[in-house]
């Protein structure tokens, strides 16, 4: 009788009771084992040190936006969901020659630019306290604080003899979300778009208003590298051009309460201004939201790269001794009905790392405008561009701290430069940069050295490199990079210029004219403009003839 009892217990209740066990079972293992480590092991271990490792090891068997926030780093995840944080409000970075903290980037309007601190300062003391040896996460806790609070600074820059003190009042800071917005031709308005926080829909109308009144027919609206955020912001800024009542995203999780259907609520900014969107691998979240189900209502046309593909949604719960718990609670699907996510975090890899969805398993979903796309691999652009791969010198001479000191010596000599956006750097500029590099100890990696290598560790492995070692000797040769040489091949010199305006151009007119710099060679915004003013090719990537 007991046992046809057992037998008649509903497998899902079973699979429960099972769960249920496991769960207690190892949960009692794990708490047996940190007890006798504490009580057994030779040296005294930290808790809060052992147990966040051993929270850290577990959430890496989740995803990678799941994660633990104890006390002491509540002010980390407030800034990350509110762009906020009390401080001086400047970028900093390891400048190695000094083994010091350097200034990147003091923004415009805060405590550290009303200060007199600028770009290129190096820190020398905060408080008194020496912060040689210490990085860029040290000096920067120390120089955030609570609002309202000061300490002095000192500072050693370039072309001044002594050392210079600052006092500093911390006060509340916030990251625009909208770091630049303008005309970039007669009629199209451009909006750089960095990132969702708190209130940011707000700022992306103002922007858009503004550049109806200057005479925007129509607009770009940029999301290259924009992490995202929250989602409700997402559904807003969708809804200035989206009418009232249309589904932007919903949500489904493992429990019925986290299932939620997300319609815009308000009467539209502009529902027709012709739209192009601006997308990379790194448009992520939030900014997926928007640019998908834009494009999901025909609503406009994205351009660029596929984005990251994060199809995942997060949300904030409390754990005790007031710390907190980021935690993916659902996956979101945008009005077509397909869900972008690319990685696939249920089945991991043996080394820990979470393959991506094929194209063979995606799905075909379609556009209000009859358009074919799929769900997984994040969204595919209307319009694809390949970005331009950077050699090897480009980058590396490009953030190296010799170029940081090209830059500190280029603003010492030079107090006023031309506007932003006409600025260019002379060949005698870029000559005195390639030799201050030659002069230094920069060194760079050539990809084709590595390559050189493999395809000679490969031709010895066949027999065959005794045949051809001339021919390797002369290839090797001429694979050898000279960094002169290198520096002055034009298309380095192009780019390496632009990298050198940009870092020259913000320390006078800040980030926005560091952006407006950059669009003076954007080649997606250069194709976007194109496409804008081709009214019959824009109206056919929104709705194909024929669908």
């Amino acid at each position: 009788m007991g046992l046809l009892a057992a037998w008649a217990i509903p497998s899902s209740a079973q699979e429960d009771s099972n769960h249920n066990f496991e769960i207690s079972k190892n949960l009692e293992i794990f708490n047996d084992i940190y007890k006798q480590l504490d009580l057994f092991y030779v040296d005294t271990l930290s808790a809060d040190t052992v147990i966040e490792w051993g929270i850290d090891a577990m959430l890496r068997q989740v995803d990678p936006f799941t994660e633990y926030y104890p006390e002491d780093n509540m002010d980390q995840l407030k800034e990350m969901t509110t762009g906020k944080y009390a401080g001086i409000g400047a970028v900093i970075r390891y400048y190695k020659k000094e083994d010091r903290v350097m200034i990147i980037e003091p923004w415009e309007d805060s405590p550290a630019t009303d200060a007199g601190v600028k770009a290129g300062d190096v820190i020398m003391a905060i408080d008194g306290k020496d912060m040689k040896g210490k990085n860029s996460q040290d000096v920067s806790n120390l120089l955030r604080g609570d609002a309202g609070t000061t300490f002095e600074l000192t500072v050693k820059r370039t072309g001044v003899p002594a050392p210079l003190s600052f006092k500093i009042t911390r006060r509340n800071i916030t990251m625009p979300p909208v770091p630049y917005y303008g005309m970039v031709s007669d009629s199209v308005g451009y909006i750089y778009f960095d990132r969702f926080v708190e209130g940011c829909s707000q700022d992306v109308r103002r922007a858009v208003i503004e550049l109806k009144e200057q005479g925007a027919k129509a607009l770009v609206m940029d999301l290259r590298g924009n992490p995202g955020g929250p989602l409700s912001e997402a559904v807003d800024v969708t809804n200035l051009f989206v009418p009232r009542g249309q589904k932007v995203v919903y949500t489904k999780g493992k429990l019925a309460s986290v299932n939620s259907e997300y319609y815009t609520k308000n009467e539209p900014l502009d529902p027709k201004i012709p739209l192009v969107v601006l997308v990379d691998g790194s448009t992520a979240s939030s900014a997926e939201i928007v640019s998908g189900s834009l494009q999901d209502w025909a609503r406009a046309v994205i351009l660029g790269e596929r984005t990251y593909g994060k199809g995942l949604v997060q949300m904030i719960r409390e754990v005790p001794y007031h710390g907190s718990l980021k935690v993916t609670t659902s996956r979101y699907y945008i009005p077509s009905g397909r869900c972008i996510q690319a990685y696939d975090y249920r089945h991991l890899n043996p080394d820990g790392s979470a393959g991506a969805v094929p194209d063979s398993l995606t799905h075909v979903f379609r556009t209000a405008g009859g358009r074919e796309v799929r769900d997984g691999g994040g969204i595919k652009p209307d319009v694809v561009l390949v970005p331009d791969s950077l050699p090897s010198i480009v980058y590396d001479a490009g953030t190296s701290d010799v170029a940081l000191e090209y830059v500190n010596k280029f603003v010492t000599e030079h107090p006023t430069i031309a506007p932003a956006g006409e600025f260019t750097l002379s060949d005698d500029d870029y000559a005195e940069f390639v030799k201050m590099v030659a002069s230094s100890d920069f060194t760079y990696k050539r990809r084709t050295e590595d390559v050189m290598k493999l395809l000679e560790r490969t031709a010895r492995f066949e027999g065959c490199y005794d045949e051809a070692k001339d021919e390797f000797a002369a290839l090797s040769k001429k694979m050898s990079g000279d960094v002169t040489v290198d520096l002055e091949r034009p298309r380095n010199k192009t780019e390496i210029k632009q990298i050198l305006e940009g870092d020259i151009v913000s320390r006078y007119y800040f980030r926005r004219g560091a952006i407006l710099q950059q669009l003076k060679d954007d080649k997606d915004v250069k194709a976007a403009l194109e496409l804008l003013g081709d009214a019959s090719r824009y109206k056919n990537l929104l709705k194909p003839s024929g669908k």
